[in-house]
């Protein structure tokens, strides 16, 4: 069993074969995929997306890239989202400074409105960092003195040291295919320290397809890609990393419902 626990299965790229998206995702031993939200006016589509399939579960937020001057990041209204019966998360929240299309202090303002969120609701953080390593530490160590949150670092590409941050304040980490990728050897080697339970795989679909995929448009059934290379990283076997990590997600997702016994193998 394989847990994709980072897609945007609302992206239009799937429109025209959604069902045979999650179709490939089952056959490929995917139980559950989460599909993440990227802007708070688009919540009901996702949403009745995480209705249409039970093993597609949803979260609520605004991608810092979509972030702008005057955009008002209601925490009540992200609260109230989140009440919705298949959304397991708050997100995906943080900082780009690689795009750096947001006012710094704009996005910095939302994200931390997406910790309280977070930290109201008792609803896993879904964190974008990009090239923002050190604001991103000195932000998520902050708002965890002002009370715990869940959270998990998704996609990660960041430093050693911002995961070793991440990991000291309790986060996960969640790699997707970039793992993968031949010039990610550095990458392999913070996978390599991050313990067992607290690691997610994820796709990121539609983007960054794993090897033997990249070049195409990434989907869910992909996820085992990337699980059979952190597997070899980590050293141990494809069964036992899918056994954890998908244990892991639905820790972090507690919301999400598990499995039932044989449903994957059932499809």
């Amino acid at each position: 069993m394989l847990i994709d626990s980072h897609c945007h299965l609302d992206f239009p790229d799937f429109a025209p074969e959604r069902d045979a998206v999650v179709q490939r995702a089952r056959a490929a031993g995917v139980a559950r995929m989460v599909t993440i939200s990227t802007r708070l006016d688009r919540f009901a589509e996702i949403s009745a997306l995480a209705e249409a399939y039970e093993d597609v579960f949803c979260t609520v937020g605004e991608h810092p890239e979509n972030v702008r001057e005057g955009l008002d990041i209601d925490f009540d209204r992200i609260v109230g989202l989140a009440n919705h019966p298949k959304c397991v998360g708050i997100g995906e929240t943080g900082l780009d400074y690689h795009y750096d299309g947001a006012p710094r202090d704009v996005a910095e303002r939302t994200f931390r409105t997406h910790i309280a969120a977070a930290r109201q609701t008792g609803l896993p953080l879904v964190i974008h960092s990009r090239e923002a390593d050190q604001d991103m530490a000195s932000i998520l160590e902050d708002e965890m003195g002002k009370g715990r949150f869940k959270a998990v670092l998704h996609c990660f590409t960041s430093s050693l040291r911002l995961a070793e941050t991440g990991l000291a304040l309790g986060l996960s980490i969640s790699f997707s295919g970039i793992v993968t990728f031949k010039k990610s050897q550095e990458l392999r080697e913070i996978a390599r320290v991050v313990p067992m339970d607290r690691l997610l795989i994820e796709t990121d679909a539609p983007f960054l397809a794993p090897v033997p995929h990249r070049g195409k448009r990434n989907e869910p059934a992909f996820v085992a890609a990337t699980a059979m290379v952190l597997a070899e990283v980590k050293g141990v076997s494809l069964v036992s990393l899918a056994q954890q990590t998908s244990l892991n997600a639905l820790r972090l997702f507690s919301k999400m419902t598990p499995p039932a016994a044989g449903e994957v193998a059932a499809e």
